[in-house]
This record gives structure tokens, sequence and C-alpha cells, in this order.
């Protein structure tokens, strides 16, 4: 099969949901962050994920969706007005619907279930990334047979290259047909191929982590670093952006270490990032050297966190995590 349509579907279901997003962040202020006010990351959450399973189930009535968010919170009374802020988005990116029809496409998003042919989908991957106005990325991929088919990531905040449109970057792969990206606000701009950097000496490995150590073990990455001889400073973002700054070459290296024994880690928050990196030519395993599984429902759950590299230094990453693993 070729996706075609499931694509270009997935694609411009990202763009309408970055455009919601954007419009939620611009409204964040110094104020709304030191009062530790969540509530924009939750109505351009919702909003995401109303947008992109409106246009699922518009094209693919039976694809399931296996999201992170339900409308079960905005159909109680003190969800009224978040419920209100949401609609209100939708239609700011070109989609009206009635506060029922918008809760009925959030609720499309609340499968949770393995099946052989299902999406998955995070509204917004980087939640402290999106409220300090940094990276986040809009999730999407189609999985048939536990397979990733389809991988779509719309980073609204990364540098695009493009001097006519320098903020914002849509990337996707169809497996066995390379990784692609073009400015998120030009569609009609040629897609461009990406590929992961040529490093092949550890020593020179530019790695990117999570801002966050709650999301990865800084500590026993340090530990990495050292043993490789890497120099280089790591670079930090938030979101599924390090599986697009490894996929094109900005990093070598992205390493996602568990902080307690027996985490799961969920389908969306890699599914979209993972084949984009893996058509870029890079490699991407867990810390145990095992491909990433995608057919044990929402988690992970035989895999243990997750390595991606170029493919040129893997072996010798997940040889080093294993010697300095916690005992």
């Amino acid at each position: 099969m070729s996706f075609k349509m499931e694509l270009e579907v997935a694609l411009e279901a990202v763009r309408q949901a970055a455009v919601a997003c954007r419009s939620v962040q611009s409204l964040i202020t110094t104020e709304s962050l030191a009062k530790k006010d969540n509530s924009p990351v939750t109505v351009a959450d919702y909003a995401s994920q109303a947008l992109v399973c409106r246009a699922l189930q518009q094209h693919f009535p039976q694809d399931p969706v296996i999201g992170e968010e339900g409308a079960a919170e905005l159909k109680l009374p003190a969800g009224a007005e978040f419920l209100q802020r949401v609609v209100e988005e939708c239609a700011r990116a070109g989609v009206t619907g009635s506060p029922v029809e918008v809760c009925n496409w959030i609720d499309r998003g609340g499968a949770s279930e393995y099946s052989p042919r299902f999406w998955t989908l995070d509204p917004i991957d980087g939640t402290k990334g999106f409220l300090r106005k940094e990276q986040y990325a809009i999730s999407l991929a189609l999985i048939i047979d536990g397979v990733i088919e389809v991988g779509v990531l719309g980073c609204p905040n990364m540098p695009s290259g493009d001097p006519s449109s320098p903020d914002g970057v849509l990337a996707w792969a169809i497996r066995g047909h390379g990784a692609w990206a073009q400015p998120l606000d030009r569609p009609e701009s040629a897609a461009k191929a990406i590929e992961v950097s040529a490093t092949d000496v550890t020593s020179e490995l530019l790695f990117c982590e999570s801002v966050e150590s709650g999301h990865s073990s800084h500590d026993w990455s340090g530990l990495i670093a050292g043993d490789l001889a890497i120099h280089k400073e790591p670079v930090r973002m938030d979101s599924q952006c390090k599986y697009l700054a490894v996929a094109r070459g900005d990093a070598d290296l992205y390493l996602r270490l568990p902080t307690r024994k027996g985490y799961q880690e969920k389908i969306w928050d890699h599914a979209g990032g993972v084949l984009l990196v893996l058509e870029a030519g890079g490699q991407v395993t867990d810390i145990n050297g095992a491909a990433a599984n995608f057919s044990q429902g929402s988690t992970m759950a035989v895999n243990e966190g997750m390595v991606v590299t170029n493919g040129k230094v893997h072996s010798s990453v997940v040889a080093s995590i294993d010697r300095h693993a916690p005992k």
C-alpha cells in the first residue's frame, strides 16, 4: 500500500492542530506561568486532539485512535468554561462544531486496546516546553499489525531553515519511502528529504536529551558521555522534537533512560518520531538493543527506555549504557 491518502489526511490534521496550539500558546504570559496556571496547555491539548480525531473520523471512520486525552472532565459542569474555549480554538483553526461534537471528536482518541490497524496521537508532546514557549510536538502515527507505516511530527517552534518561514517544521515518513520535511506554514513548498548525520566517532557525538530530568536520567547519561569521551555540551529540548533533531542531523544521539524500574513508555510518546529517524537512516532500539515494539497496546510493555542514534555508533552506545546501568 502507498498510504498516500493516510499521509495527506494526517498532514492536514496536524497543520490544523498546530494553528490551535499556536493560538493558545500566544496567550501564555509570565504572570500565568508564575501562578503555575496550566490551563493553556489543557485547552490546547483538547483542541489539538479534537481537530486531529475529527479528520481521522471523517476519512477513516473504522480506525481506532489511541491517544492521551478523553472528554469526561469537559462534560462536567466544572469543565464548561474549558469546553467553550476548546470549541472557540477549533473554530479559529477553521473547524466549527458544537460542544457535543467537539467532545465526541476528543473521545475518539480514547481507545486503549490493541487492534490490527489504529492511529496513535499525542496532541501536545512536551507540555512544559509548550508552557515555556519552547519546543513541543504534535505526534501522529498509523500502526498496522504492530508496524508503524506512517509517522508525522508537527513541531511549531523548531527552526525550519527557511528564511521566509523561520519557525515551524512539519516532518513525516512512510515506511520504505524516506523521511521528509517542509516549513509548517508553507504546505505549497517542496518537501525536502532529511537524513541523519554522518558522525561515526563516539567522542564527536552531540547529545540531545530531555530538559526535565524526570523524563530521562541525566546522571546516567552523564556517565555514558564520559565513557564515550563525548565533549560537546548536550542539546536539551522537550518532546519528540528530539527525534526530529536526530533525523535531520542536528544531533547524533537521543537517550531516554529509565528513571524508575518497571516504567512502561507510552506509544504516543515515540511512534511518530521513531519512523522518522528510521527512514532518515538512523537506528532506534531500547536500552537493551531490542527494537521498539508497538504491538502491546497503549504502552511499550516489552521495551525499556529508548536509544535513538544516527546508526553509525549505535552498538557502542548500547554497550556503554549496559556498562553504566544502575545496579
